[in-house]
């Protein structure tokens, strides 16, 4: 118990003493995410957290994490490296969907190949058990990337982002403790700490984002967490075996994972990409609603803590039954928020020159002092 509480507060600390000197940094150089028709916030905001929750996560997995006895963490720290890359460059370059899905290719193969995290049964999920070879790691690579890109893209609203990660972090982490499996869990009070350091800065009006280098390293421990919660939970040897393991497996991570997998459909419906962006993600259906940044927050995380409380109080209903009838509830529940169609929001911007629009290739810009001035204005 002494390890799990020095880490969270060593990476708490870390983070918490990293995330002001990226905002000092980030104003120095006057890197800002700046605001458009799509995005919610209404003015430049540093959206470079990811650095500071990365710092204090690594560190303080390091430090107590003991690799010796625990070979398959070296390679998660290399996919996360990987990721944590590829986020950072994203937050100051736009990437490609394409480079962006190679990248997230390599680090699940890393995981995959590597680090033995793989989905090889289905654990009597719709009467499937153990999976041929090839169907196996299709389904490991997609689970890996889908979960990935679902904390990437649930981090629209000031502080959900990381209050979910914290949530799954927290019951991953207990899980993994209560059974045994201390590295595990260390692992996920590792993130925890340094996301609740985090929060502290982002809750709204947020001060810094996590920036694509913060939202899909999130996402990365969360796929590596969840696979290892199912093959463990699903095993009666273990000291605290679950039924219905892969349902509630699917309940920690319902909010992302659902919404996700249904803007991806949405996309894919309307013959777009589905990395293309857009306004159909349930923040912005809540928004919609009339709720602020820290209901919405709230809301979701609430919604989430349903889910996974219902799933274990149902757990003997079985994993089937168990998953129909949370996705009956949570289309339900959609179905509501996407009827009503969202009022449209326009953020305008000024050039250099005056004009009313800012392009750029960059979603982290220089900022002039004429467009500084311009968007003090609006503020």
């Amino acid at each position: 118990m002494l390890d799990v509480l020095l880490t969270a507060s060593v990476s708490f600390i870390i983070s918490f003493l990293a995330i002001p000197v990226v905002l000092q940094i980030a104003d120095q150089k006057k890197l800002f995410d700046v605001p458009d028709e799509r995005k919610v916030h209404t003015h430049p905001v540093a959206s470079l957290g990811g650095v500071g929750i990365f710092g204090g996560f690594l560190l303080a997995s390091l430090l107590s994490i003991q690799g010796y006895l625990n070979p398959e963490f070296q390679y998660f720290f290399a996919a996360a490296l990987v990721i944590f890359f590829l986020g950072l460059k994203d937050d100051l370059v736009v990437l490609s969907a394409s480079k962006k899905f190679v990248g997230q290719v390599v680090a699940a193969s890393i995981i995959i190949h590597l680090g033995g995290i793989r989905l090889d049964s289905m654990h009597g999920l719709f009467g499937f058990e153990q999976l041929p070879e090839g169907f196996a790691l299709a389904l490991s690579y997609l689970t890996i990337i889908v979960i990935i890109n679902s904390f990437n893209l649930i981090d629209g609203v000031d502080g959900l982002a990381a209050s979910l990660g914290t949530l799954t972090m927290l019951i991953f982490g207990t899980y993994f403790f209560v059974i045994d499996q201390q590295a595990y869990a260390l692992l996920a009070f590792a993130l925890a700490g340094s996301l609740v350091a985090f929060l502290i800065f982002n809750h709204h009006p947020a001060k810094i984002f996590m920036g694509d280098s913060g939202s899909l390293m999130v996402g990365l421990v969360n796929a590596i967490l969840v696979i290892k919660f199912i093959n463990v939970a699903g095993d009666p040897s273990v000291a605290v075996p679950i039924q219905s393991a892969v349902a509630i497996g699917v309940s920690i991570l319902i909010v992302p994972l659902l919404d996700t997998l249904r803007v991806f459909a949405i996309r894919i419906f309307n013959g777009r990409s589905p990395f293309t962006p857009d306004r159909n993600h349930v923040h912005h259906l809540l928004l919609a609603r009339g709720l602020g940044h820290s209901a919405v927050t709230f809301t979701c995380v609430s919604i989430n803590i349903f889910f996974v409380v219902m799933a274990y109080l149902g757990r003997s209903l079985g994993s089937t039954t168990l998953l129909l009838i949370m996705l009956t509830l949570s289309f339900s529940g959609l179905g509501l928020l996407y009827y009503r169609r969202p009022q449209r929001t326009m953020v305008v911007a000024r050039r250099m020159n005056g004009a009313m629009e800012l392009k750029t290739a960059s979603k982290v810009v220089t900022l002039t002092q004429e467009t500084e001035a311009a968007t003090a204005d609006k503020k």
